[in-house]
């Protein structure tokens, strides 16, 4: 009997994982894997590249878990530089284009898995194309930005823009103030970090001021100037023009899912592949898909939601690879937890933030405490202030925010667990948690919010 075809779409975390997985289930007589990957890179950490640009992380290759030749050595028919065009869902193939050669083909599959990733936004205007301005969403986009670097070379003063105050925005901020330039941050929104609610992100911007970045708010970008050279010279806004010698953008991604689209895969609202548990897409009984291309089930909001992280991606691809390889896997949702940082000030989230709990109709309550990380009288104790947001009259934890130094932002894990544990705020009071002044205060930090919370639950119902 012939072998089974496995075709993956996209070489990174969900689509390798997918294809490493159901191979260890499968040998190369039962099923043939096929993967195609239009990049020069695979199975890499997208989160670590502010901090290669940073210097933090020495070397490109540091960030890559698995190379092509490891892949194919465990027969994998990896095809680098080839970009998936067309999926013919009826005729069960897929259209490729070899980059190199310029050669296209169809390629059949039995199985197939769509992990293209997401997109970095960027907007429609004026010198959005200029030399000098960069993405930062794949390997090749980091190593050309820290080729702009070279070329501009360390001397005199160097400026630069970061468009965009999210997780990418300010992570890049931190590396180009390492990089020695003077930053200045465009955000649209009130605050940065839109993944919190504006008072904690005032927290962010208070912080970003005093490591000497700039943060202007409210300031949509207009148009990128340039020179006669035609590099970048500045930034045009409603609110201004900034001076940069090298842009970059930090506003966001959307899910890769134009392929999906043209071939009649069911999409999300946010524009992402709609999967069921076992992460097969919705009425296609052969077809997976996974990664930052899908939008997953919020557990807290009960609706599906779009969350663009690499270690969704790796779960999606561990659960892909179990089901195709003939085991059984689900991924039942998200909570929506992530954490970031820029120089020694830690962020971090998980849950609903208030207009998000506004927007499917849960009322709610919210604490903010102010407290310190360690024990106020051990030596390193700095300030963290935690929000909590809970459901009126239930109780039921809604979502956790955390701003703080050294040793703040894992403590949102404990959050993510009470959240996908259904736990109320009475409930967590009660948490174990451990305990030395060297770590915590006696009270840990995210127990007196939770204690605030019962108060103002309480105080509600009177």
């Amino acid at each position: 009997m012939a072998a089974e075809r496995l075709v993956v779409v996209g070489g990174d975390a969900a689509g390798m994982s997918a294809a490493s997985q159901a191979r260890r289930l499968k040998g190369p007589k039962e099923l043939e894997i096929v993967a195609f990957e239009r990049g020069h890179f695979t199975s890499y950490s997208a989160c670590g590249i502010p901090y290669w640009v940073s210097g933090d992380v020495e070397a490109r290759d540091d960030l890559i878990a698995r190379t092509p030749r490891e892949h194919r050595e465990r027969h994998i028919d990896l095809r680098m530089r080839t970009e998936v065009t067309e999926l013919d869902v009826a005729g069960r193939r897929v259209r490729a284009l070899d980059r190199e050669s310029g050669k296209t083909y169809w390629t059949g599959y039995d199985k197939l898995v769509i992990a293209t990733g997401a997109r970095p936004v960027r907007p429609e205007l004026p010198g959005m194309d200029a030399a000098g301005v960069h993405g930062v969403q794949t390997l090749d986009d980091g190593q050309a930005l820290l080729d702009s670097l070279d070329a501009l070379g360390a001397e005199g003063t160097r400026q630069a823009v970061v468009v965009g105050a999210g997780y990418i925005g300010v992570e890049m901020a931190e590396a180009m103030l390492k990089r020695g330039f003077a930053v200045t941050v465009l955000n649209r929104g009130e605050q940065p970090m839109a993944t919190l609610d504006p008072d904690m992100g005032r927290l962010v911007h208070e912080a970003m001021d005093g490591l000497g970045i700039t943060t202007v708010n409210g300031a949509a970008v207009t148009e990128i100037l340039t020179g006669p050279d035609g590099r970048v010279t500045g930034v045009a806004t409603d609110a201004g023009r900034y001076p940069a010698d090298l842009v970059v953008l930090g506003i966001g991604v959307e899910p890769e899912t134009e392929l999906a689209r043209a071939a009649g895969l069911p999409l999300g609202p946010q524009g992402g592949l709609l999967t069921d548990q076992a992460m097969r897409v919705a009425g296609h009984e052969d077809i997976w898909a996974g990664g930052d291309c899908v939008e997953v089930l919020d557990l807290v909001a009960g609706r599906p939601r779009h969350i663009p992280l690499g270690t969704h991606a790796n779960k999606h691809g561990q659960v892909i690879g179990s089901n195709v390889g003939g085991g059984y896997g689900t991924f039942p949702g998200v909570v929506g937890t992530a954490v970031s940082k820029v120089c020694d000030l830690e962020i971090a989230r998980t849950g609903l933030r208030e207009k998000d709990a506004a927007a499917v109709g849960l009322r709610f309550v919210t604490a903010t405490i102010e407290s310190t990380q360690r024990a106020g009288y051990y030596p390193g104790a700095k300030p963290m202030t935690v929000k909590m947001i809970a459901e009126l009259r239930t109780g039921r934890l809604l979502g956790v925010q955390i701003v703080g130094r050294e040793g703040s932002a894992k403590r949102v894990d404990v959050a993510a667990v009470a959240l996908t544990a259904g736990m109320t705020v009475e409930q967590m009071t009660a948490l174990d948690l451990g305990y030395a002044p060297p770590f915590s205060p006696v009270w840990d930090p995210v127990l007196v919010a939770a204690r605030k919370t019962v108060a103002a639950v309480r105080g509600a119902g009177s």
